[in-house]
């Protein structure tokens, strides 16, 4: 069966200056490719210089990719668009990384040119407008847990407190509730309770909220966090970078180093991301 051109005409015979098949069909049907020798180097998208009222009528209609596959990409100045990168592996950033809505898990504190962290979600009631909040941040991995207290005077914390967080960096905020009670913190018993008076006699009614510091490392208190140091990235910190996941320089990479046994913490190599 004789082949036909983008005019849906056949091509000319044999003829000087005439664009000839070489087989007795031409097939313009798109093959399957993925096959030869594999391009390791960075090489640019060869972009074609011949417009399409200038495309020879008797070939085939041209491919362009509106999907495509790559092993390895190098993006040396921008990528930009209006839809949206899914990376369902790790995606490894050394620059700024710049998005009004990030969707799925940021582990750990973010680094480099960060703003602030934060959430943005549909509005809960209102379908035309949407929330954005802000990460509280602070020069500790400070947790916390708040509740009301009516009738009691201990707040008995978490459990899971123990050993780790800082006993002596627990404060606690007491905001008395309907009548003035002259609250007052009695004691912090061994990490575990906090009594409260009354300098009136009153009955204690209240809200509270209590702030501790975590270990860095629950294994070795003597692990500290630096607030400020020099250097020209994350790896230039001055303590071990092995109890830390940084958003957009680790990203999801590795567990924390405290959990995994002895044997294993020998093997890491911070380096490998360099």
């Amino acid at each position: 069966m004789p082949s036909t051109n983008r005019e849906g005409n056949t091509p000319p015979s044999d003829s000087a200056g005439s664009l000839v098949d070489g087989p007795d069909t031409q097939d313009c049907s798109k093959h399957a490719g993925g096959w030869g020798r594999a391009m390791t180097d960075y090489e640019y998208i060869w972009y074609g210089n011949k417009d399409e009222s200038k495309y020879p009528d008797e070939a085939c209609d041209p491919y362009y990719h509106q999907a495509a596959q790559i092993d390895s990409l190098q993006v040396n100045t921008v990528i930009e668009g209006d839809g949206k990168i899914d990376v369902n592996g790790t995606g490894d950033f050394g620059g700024t990384v710049t998005a009004p809505t990030f969707v799925g898990n940021l582990n750990g504190t973010a680094s480099g040119n960060k703003s602030a962290g934060a959430f943005d979600i549909p509005h809960v009631k209102d379908e035309k407008k949407r929330i954005r909040h802000l990460c509280a941040e602070g020069p500790e991995a400070g947790i916390y847990i708040r509740g009301k207290l009516k009738d009691s005077n201990q707040i008995v914390l978490p459990e899971y407190w123990d050993g780790l967080v800082d006993p002596s960096t627990i404060t606690v905020t007491l905001t008395q509730i309907g009548y003035s009670q002259d609250l007052i913190v009695d004691s912090v018993d061994w990490g575990k309770i906090v009594k409260v008076r009354s300098g009136l006699g009153a009955n204690i009614n209240c809200y509270y909220e209590v702030w501790a510091a975590r270990y860095i490392n629950p294994m070795n208190h003597d692990e500290k966090l630096h607030v400020v140091y020099e250097g020209d990235s994350p790896k230039d910190y001055p303590g071990n970078n092995e109890y830390y996941l940084l958003g957009g320089w680790d990203y999801d990479r590795r567990e924390t180093k405290w959990r995994r046994p002895e044997e294993e913490i020998d093997s890491v190599n911070l380096d490998k991301r360099t």
